[in-house]
């Protein structure tokens, strides 16, 4: 029998438990049912891991994801002036959550956290907070092993200046994700827009993200991930993030930021795009707990972007 999900799996399994369930007049005649696979598979999916603030799974779960990032800066960066040194490491400190509604609406909080900065030429060393964001998450397809979702989030300029956080009037962030399980692989993927209410202040971005995972056990699964950020508009350059180069970074860099940066650079039309390739796995600790560990890097010029390399860790925990 071929079941047609309309409320997900559960209802299959409820269908097919009543239909090999016989119920006749007389003596009872004993009639084995065929085992009822009573998990969907989309139950099991893994979350991406690279570009944490901005890929998902468009499934509504209620879910904590402690994160941590290393993230090293490129040896020299391309600016208006020249090649210029940079070099360091970014560390990044952060927590996501997720409160499923109902099967189909969640909220999402899918940034915060905090950032220390300590670079070896130019840039200052600093720490602050990061920027918050949350919206709401629509999983409005969801089959025996396809799903889909829209999303909308608004990012606030609540984070530091001193780490590149904090300018502009927010930013709205929509998005539609895909999901697809066949067999032991995972499918998964997103495209979005990030657009700043103040398109001065910040650039306008278009971002994909990809996704595919293999399970070779039930409980450890290896990952590639691919990312693509395009400048659609930039920003206007102006004196901004008064710690860093005294404001002049918007002016005279010739790249944008990526995932958690929007500099607002006038000349990121030079180097509009940023393509990384991410590198893992996830273990399932217990049901209910993933483990996650990424290595990813830029497959364009690192010093077009202010990423040279990254390491990222995470848990998530479903309850």
């Amino acid at each position: 029998m071929k079941t047609i999900s309309v409320g997900g799996c559960a209802l299959g399994a409820a269908i097919l438990a009543f239909t090999f369930s016989p119920v006749v007049a007389g003596p009872v005649v004993a009639v084995d049912p065929p085992p009822v696979e009573t998990e969907c598979p989309l139950d099991g999916a893994r979350r991406p891991i690279t570009n944490p603030t901005l890929f998902d799974l468009p499934l509504a779960r209620t879910q904590l994801r402690p994160i941590v990032i290393f993230h090293r800066l490129p040896s020299q960066i391309d600016t208006v002036l020249g090649d210029v040194p940079v070099g360091g490491e970014v560390m990044v400190y952060a927590l996501q959550f997720e409160y499923a509604f109902t099967d189909t609406w969640s909220l999402i909080a899918t940034k915060d956290g905090y950032i220390d900065i300590n670079a070896d030429h130019t840039l200052s060393n600093r720490s602050g907070w990061a920027n918050l964001a949350a919206g709401v998450k629509w999983n409005f397809h969801r089959e025996e092993n396809t799903a889909a979702a829209l999303s909308l989030v608004y990012e606030a300029p609540t984070g530091n200046r001193s780490v590149f956080q904090g300018e502009g009037d927010g930013t709205l962030i929509p998005a539609m994700s895909g999901l697809w399980m066949h067999g032991r692989f995972q499918f998964n993927d997103t495209l979005g827009f990030r657009l700043p209410l103040d398109t001065s202040a910040e650039s306008t971005f278009l971002f994909a993200s990809a996704h595919m995972d293999y399970a070779v056990t039930e409980r450890f699964f290896p990952m590639i991930e691919l990312s693509w950020f395009h400048v659609l508009s930039t920003g206007d350059g102006g004196r901004r993030f008064d710690n860093q180069v005294g404001g002049m970074v918007p002016a005279v860099a010739r790249f944008e930021g990526g995932d958690v940066f929007n500099l607002g650079a006038a000349n990121a039309s030079d180097n509009r795009n940023l393509v990384t390739l991410g590198a893992g796995f996830r273990y399932r600790a217990t049901d209910n707990l993933d483990l996650g560990l990424a290595y990813e890097f830029p497959l364009t010029s690192d010093s077009k972007g202010l990423i040279r390399d990254r390491v990222t860790l995470d848990a998530v925990w479903r309850f």
